[in-house]
């Protein structure tokens, strides 16, 4: 008899919708997230080096040296964090960390799973070649992704319409919050497997809501 397996996402993004929110905040967070887009600026720089030295190390040895995946994992964290407080979502008025770090406290999360062995073969093709057709999806999400941060496209163009939502009638809208976080959450997965830290191919699948959904079952 067959046994299900319990399959856990390599990447978990997860998000809590913070009440209650400023009616007006939302208006100057552009001006008070300019020191973390000033910062992400450089840390994506350095990302995108660490990439680079991680594609030969996956080239030769099979793995992902872990302080550089921990140094990628915590770019991300930050870069999700300042998307979340920002036009990414407008999902929280506390102000970001700066910090690499988990920061279990702060209402947006993300966790990707450290692989122990990586594929050869995919190195060489999965950020450029495979990752073709998500590249395609989330241009019309994002706009495109700047300096560690997506602005612009329909995610930002959401998270405008739950700052008007807020000044007029002090709520975020529930639905439209869970699809903000159902489009980041497809982001940040392409973000993982783009920047070689996972061999899971991200599904084409809108998860949307704060919580990730509920992890497969698998026969043995």
């Amino acid at each position: 008899m067959e046994t299900p397996r319990t399959l856990s996402p390599p990447v978990r993004v997860t998000a809590v919708l913070d009440a209650p929110l400023s009616p007006w905040l939302w208006l100057v967070k552009w001006i008070l997230a300019i020191p973390h887009w000033i910062v992400l600026f450089f840390l994506w720089a350095a990302f995108l080096v660490v990439t680079v030295i991680a594609f030969f190390a996956i080239l030769f040895t099979e793995r992902y040296p872990r302080a550089l995946f921990d140094f990628c994992l915590g770019v991300l964290r930050w870069s999700w964090r300042v998307s979340y407080y920002s036009y990414g979502a407008l999902g929280t008025d506390r102000y970001p960390p700066f910090s690499l770090g988990e920061e279990p406290g702060y209402p947006a999360r993300l966790h990707i799973a450290y692989p122990e062995r990586l594929s050869r073969a995919q190195v060489l093709v999965k950020w450029w070649l495979l990752a073709i057709p998500h590249y395609l999806v989330l241009a019309f999400f994002t706009g495109g992704v700047r300096a560690g941060w997506w602005s612009g496209g329909l995610v930002t163009l959401l998270a405008v319409i739950a700052g008007f939502a807020l000044a007029f009638t002090s709520r975020y809208p529930r639905d439209l919050f869970d699809l903000v976080v159902g489009l980041n959450r497809w982001v940040l997965r392409v973000a993982a497997y783009a920047s070689l830290m996972t061999d899971v191919y991200p599904p084409f699948r809108l998860d949307q809501g704060g919580d990730e959904p509920a992890p497969a079952e698998k026969s043995l």
